[in-house]
C-alpha cells in the first residue's frame, strides 16, 4: 500500500528547504509548463484545468499548456507525470483514481506518495446523481425502490474503474445495499454522452456537467453527493436527505509534482496557484461552475490525500472492486 506516512513528511519539509532551491526559483519560470490531465477532454479534470491555465499562465509569465494523456483510469498520464524531470516544467492535475487505484490494481506503473509532492488542492465540488428522462424515477427513494425490486437490472456509466463517477456509484450500491451495475467509458465526456443517449439510463456526473443537460431537460438531477445542498442547484436535496443516509462524496482536484521537484519551486507554484484561485474573477468563474475554492497549502493537500486514501481504499475492500 502507499507509503503516506513518508510521504506527508516530505510535503512538511518543503518551509524548511526553501533557501537551498530559491536561486533555482528565482529564473523559474523560464519556458512553457506542461500539465498533465490523465483523462480525456470533457470530463471535471479537463474543465478545471481549462478553466485554471489561462490566468495560471499570466500570473507564471509563461504559457502553461494542458497535455491530455488518459487511459487505464488516470495511471498512463500518471505514470508519465512521475517518470518527468522533477523541475517544475511537469505539473500533474488529478482527482480521486491517484489515491483509489492502488488498491484496484495488482500493478503500478508509480507509486503516488512517493513519487509525488503535492502542490496544492485546488477545490472540491459534489457531484450529482443524474438518471436519463427514460428512467420511471424522479427521486432518490424511487431509484433504490426500483434496484432493490430489480437487482442487476440497472446500469449506470462511469468514466473507466476508479474514477470518480465510478466511486460515486460503488458507494451508492454499498451504502444503499443494492446492485446497480458500472457500464466503463474511455472518460467522463463519453460516459456522461451514453447517459444523454439514453444508451445507460443513470450516471453521476460533476455538478459542473450536469447543470447545462438539467437545464435543457436532457437529464434529470435526484441528487447532489455533498453534505448540503449546492448554491448552483438550490432546490436539488442531497442524496443523503433524499433516502440515502450519510452518503458523501466530494469531487477534488489538485497540482502534484515529481519527487525531488525543488522545494522553492513548490512554494512558487503554490503562490501563484493561491493568487489566481483567489482572484475575484476566478472565484466567480468557478463558483458557477458549481466549484469551491480550497486553494490550499501542500501539507494540508498532503493531509487531505491520506484521508481520501483510506475513505476509499475501505469501499473498494468493501465492494470487492479489481481491475486486472
Amino acid at each position: 500500500m502507499p507509503r503516506k506516512t513518508g510521504w506527508i513528511a516530505i510535503a512538511l519539509s518543503l518551509a524548511c528547504a526553501l533557501p537551498a532551491g530559491s536561486a533555482q526559483a528565482q529564473s523559474y519560470p523560464e519556458r512553457p509548463i506542461r500539465m498533465i490531465v490523465p483523462f480525456p477532454p470533457g470530463g471535471s479534470v479537463d474543465v478545471v484545468g481549462r478553466a485554471l491555465t489561462p490566468k495560471l499562465s499570466e500570473r507564471l509569465g509563461q504559457q502553461v499548456v494542458i497535455e491530455n494523456r488518459s487511459g487505464a483510469s488516470g495511471n498512463i498520464g500518471t505514470e508519465a507525470a512521475a517518470r518527468a524531470r522533477p523541475d517544475g516544467y511537469t505539473l500533474l492535475l488529478n482527482t480521486i483514481p491517484f489515491v483509489a487505484n492502488p488498491y484496484l490494481y495488482s500493478q503500478m506503473p508509480y507509486d503516488p506518495f512517493a513519487d509525488f509532492l503535492p502542490v496544492a488542492w485546488l477545490c472540491s465540488s459534489p457531484g450529482t446523481l443524474v438518471v436519463h428522462p427514460s428512467v420511471p424515477a424522479r427521486s432518490v427513494r424511487e431509484l433504490l425502490q426500483i434496484a432493490k425490486a430489480k437487482p442487476g437490472a440497472l446500469n449506470y456509466s462511469a468514466a473507466g474503474a476508479g474514477t470518480n463517477p465510478h466511486l460515486a456509484g460503488e458507494l451508492f450500491n454499498y451504502l444503499g445495499n443494492v446492485d446497480i451495475v458500472a457500464v466503463q467509458y474511455k472518460g467522463g465526456g463519453p460516459s456522461l454522452l451514453a447517459a444523454l443517449g439514453g444508451e445507460i439510463g443513470i450516471t453521476f456526473p460533476n455538478i459542473s456537467e450536469a447543470i447545462p443537460h438539467a437545464k435543457a431537460g436532457r437529464l434529470v438531477v435526484l441528487g447532489v453527493t455533498g453534505t448540503k445542498r449546492s448554491a448552483a442547484l438550490p432546490d436539488v436535496p442531497t442524496i443523503a436527505e433524499a433516502g440515502l443516509p450519510g452518503y458523501e462524496f466530494a469531487t477534488w482536484h489538485g497540482v502534484l509534482v515529481p519527487k525531488a521537484t525543488p522545494a522553492a519551486i513548490v512554494s512558487l507554484l503554490n503562490a501563484r496557484l493561491k493568487e489566481t484561485l483567489t482572484a475575484p474573477e476566478q472565484t466567480r468563474l468557478f463558483e458557477q461552475m458549481g466549484f469551491e475554492i480550497v486553494a490550499s497549502s501542500p501539507e494540508e493537500f498532503a493531509t487531505h490525500l491520506k484521508r481520501e486514501s483510506e475513505k476509499w481504499g475501505k469501499v473498494i475492500r468493501e465492494r470487492h472492486i479489481r481491475v486486472e
